[in-house]
């Protein structure tokens, strides 16, 4: 009666407001209606599907038990037909709604209210929705296709983009930003922490189009909408009640649907799943996906909290689905979304590096700073590692939003994200060097083991000679293993050939070794303690030198850090291989002097010479190792 009596004052403009809040109060149902719709017919399809519609159309004010009840009873006849009861007469409330939308853009706009009100008549004409519980399958997906072809689907998104445009033109304030109307003052506290989250991040969408917020009261419901960017189904819809926030939000991308809600998992948001709204999924190409979410509260202070992230995180759904076919050149699907994630995560983003170019920024940096390590087409997870790969990818998003920040040129971002691959390629070096830094464990896992076994023998402790044999293999077999993954990782990353020759030397190192634990099981059992003596000193100098070895290695690794003390440490190291090999060539000529004027038999002999011969040969490799090494650490420097 109220509103009768407004309009026939004439001052009908006072009831546009009041339309607004109605025709996108329609909006939600009429959306939650073709998703019920559509999930009858793929019911009927496919009677074993999972369904559950409660909070999707809770969040829209539908009551969900007769709307699951229809879907139930939806079946397909022969000619493709669909049958439910209450089809008829969700089509007539479908009707309703979208003519309630009509109405208040009519009011409010009246030249696009007759094009919207003529392209309605000619779907109704079109399609016998709502003439009763009976509607062809391939009627339900022209009613719903989002296509170039005026379908029903595609004019509800145009009525609802203009109410929003009328609801901005015909706001009652501004609160933080925000178009709003009949706002209650806890309404707007609401608003503000919405808004202090879309604010806090508006600006790393550069330029983008997008964000524009507005907000109404509509009886018991705020409800708060965001038009996140220009993509026609991209709409999240928020609406706060006593208790609980409820989000609706529309994608066409399944990924970035996912995405979204991932990135409110702090929170312990009850997702009600997606739901694909395309009959049957078919044409998958103008699918789209609705996600409805509810998150419940205590108190004021927890709302603002959620409704602050939910704000803060909108930006980064802005043309995601472009940055993550952009990063699936480089790097696997996965990754892609992995890398996304963490710069939502730590507000840095995408756009930036979008609008500074995209893939061009990678693409120049390896021309111009690793054409000689990574092929033309090859993949940096190939090149790099994965995780090295996924790592850089994240450097240059961080280098891009912060040279667009800074006010810096596209050419001052190729700079840095330069700087960053070879840093990148270096650290692929700095992850084989730490391969030989293992092998050269083993190396000594094994000289320590003899140094024991010969001990005991010393002290008569009769240790077991088939243990130290056994151990010994195993460790070579491993230390081969190793070395065969690390040759195939410097020949994917085309690194420094210097590095495969430190692997082949410390495995010959491991071979000596394993040679002379298998011969010193088959020592005499009273071999003179004075030789063993000299076999145990003779262990020593191969246990400095692995060491030695590992510590040079070790700061090799720093040294592209630009670490001056490092450099002196690793020649330091290197010095010490090259004496512990003369020492060895002294130690090992006491023991051959020993045996060859003392008087010891032909077994004695020859086993000690041949456990004594391959630990001296072991330092001698220990010393091509700390040539390569040297050799390898100059030319790093010179880089």
């Amino acid at each position: 009666m109220k509103s009768e009596i407004v309009e026939w004052l004439g001052q009908s403009d006072l009831l546009l407001p009041q339309l607004i809040a109605e025709g996108l109060a329609a909006n939600d149902r009429v959306k939650a209606r073709l998703s019920v719709l559509q999930t009858a017919a793929q019911h009927a399809r496919d009677p074993q599907t999972a369904f559950d519609l409660t909070e999707e159309c809770r969040a829209a004010g539908l009551d969900p038990l007769p709307l699951q009840a229809l879907v139930k009873s939806a079946s397909l006849s022969s000619g493709e037909i669909i049958t439910a009861t209450g089809l008829a007469a969700l089509g007539t409330a479908i009707w309703a709604d979208i003519t309630a939308m009509l109405q208040a853009v009519h009011a409010g706009d009246g030249a696009r209210g007759e094009q919207y009100e003529a392209r309605l008549a000619a779907n109704r004409s079109a399609i016998p929705l709502g003439t009763s519980d009976n509607l062809a399958a391939n009627q339900i997906v022209k009613l719903t296709a989002i296509s170039a072809e005026d379908s029903l689907h595609r004019l509800i998104m145009d009525l609802h983009r203009a109410l929003n445009t009328l609801a901005a033109t015909h706001a009652q304030e501004l609160v933080a930003g925000a178009h709003a109307y009949g706002l209650t003052p806890d309404d707007k506290t609401a608003v503000k922490a919405f808004m202090r989250g879309v604010e806090a991040t508006r600006d790393l969408k550069f330029g983008h189009p997008g964000l524009a917020t507005t907000a109404m009261r509509s009886g018991s419901r705020l409800t708060i909408q965001n038009d996140i960017g220009e993509t026609d189904a991209h709409v999240v819809v928020i609406g706060v009640e006593a208790d609980s926030v409820t989000i609706t939000y529309t994608d066409v991308h399944h990924a970035r649907a996912k995405f979204f809600a991932d990135l409110l998992r702090n929170f312990p948001v009850q997702w009600n799943g997606l739901a694909h709204t395309n009959a049957a999924k078919l044409h998958d190409e103008e699918a789209f996906y609705l996600v409805t979410g509810r998150f419940a509260f205590h108190d004021a202070k927890a709302r603002d909290h959620f409704l602050e992230e939910l704000g803060a995180s909108l930006v980064f759904l802005i043309d995601w689905n472009k940055a993550r076919k952009v990063l699936r050149e480089f790097v696997a699907n996965a990754d892609a979304v992995r890398i996304l994630d963490w710069a939502a995560l730590h507000r840095v983003g995408h756009r930036g590096f979008i609008e500074l170019g995209g893939a061009t920024l990678v693409t120049s940096a390896v021309r111009h700073a690793a054409s000689a390590r990574i092929g033309f087409g090859e993949r940096l997870a190939e090149a790099l590692g994965r995780e090295s790969a996924v790592d850089f990818l994240k450097a240059v998003l961080r280098i891009s939003v912060e040279a667009l920040k800074q006010g810096g040129s596209e050419r001052l971002a190729k700079a840095g994200i330069e700087e960053a691959l070879v840093a990148h390629l270096q650290r692929a070096d700095t992850s084989l060097l730490a391969i030989v830094i293992r092998q050269a464990g083993l190396a000594r896992e094994i000289a320590a083991a003899i140094a024991q076994f010969l001990d005991g023998r010393r002290r008569q402790q009769a240790p077991e000679d088939a243990r130290l044999a056994q151990r010994a293999s195993r460790i070579e077999e491993k230390a081969d293993r190793i070395a065969l993954e690390a040759r195939s990782k410097i020949a994917r990353l085309g690194v420094d050939r210097g590095i495969e020759r430190l692997v082949d030397v410390i495995e010959q190192t491991i071979d000596e070794l394993e040679e002379a634990a298998f011969v010193a099981t088959l020592l005499p059992k009273d071999v003179a303690p004075e030789i063993l003596d000299c076999l145990i000193e003779l262990c020593g100098i191969v246990v400095a030198g692995i060491e030695s070895a590992a510590i040079g290695t070790a700061s090799a690794t720093e040294i592209s850090e630009g670490q001056r003390v490092d450099f002196e440490d690793t020649l330091a190291a290197v010095t010490r291989l090259i004496e512990d090999e003369h020492r060895a060539d002294v130690a090992e000529r006491v023991v051959t002097t020993k045996i060859l004027t003392g008087a010891y038999d032909l077994k004695t002999s020859l086993s000690v010479l041949s456990v004594a011969h391959p630990l001296e040969r072991a330092t001698d490799q220990l010393a091509r190792f700390g040539h390569s090494l040297r050799d390898h650490v100059l030319a790093d420097l010179s880089t």
